[in-house]
């Protein structure tokens, strides 16, 4: 059980220092190509199938990040959402990731 524990916390220790500090301000000035799907309340999205698009207020700045992440290195299969996270540096993932776990 102490194993456990150490490992857990050992993985969480690595998982923050990769998220980094994000800055909301900077966020705020990058969200310009989120704000089209995600910053429209109840959106829905034709392409590639129609399907109602996350709200990304309020969700956690690691989920986020952990999730663009993904879809930049082909993990998530989005193809919109893969070639908008294809141009951002971990440092623009931070930031954006601290905008939205902010609530906006």
């Amino acid at each position: 059980m102490k194993n456990y524990v150490i490992a857990s916390l050992v993985l969480m220790a690595a998982s923050s220092a990769a998220f980094g500090a994000g800055n909301a301000a900077a966020g705020k000035e990058k969200n310009s190509m989120c704000a089209g799907c995600h910053g429209i309340p109840g959106y829905r999205t034709a392409y590639p199938e129609t399907y109602q698009v996350p709200k990304l207020g309020g969700q956690h700045a690691q989920y986020i990040f952990d999730a663009l992440k993904e879809y930049k290195k082909g993990d998530r299969k989005h193809a919109t959402m893969r070639a908008i996270a294809a141009g951002l540096s971990e440092q623009d993932m931070s930031d954006l990731a601290a905008y939205y776990a902010g609530g906006q």
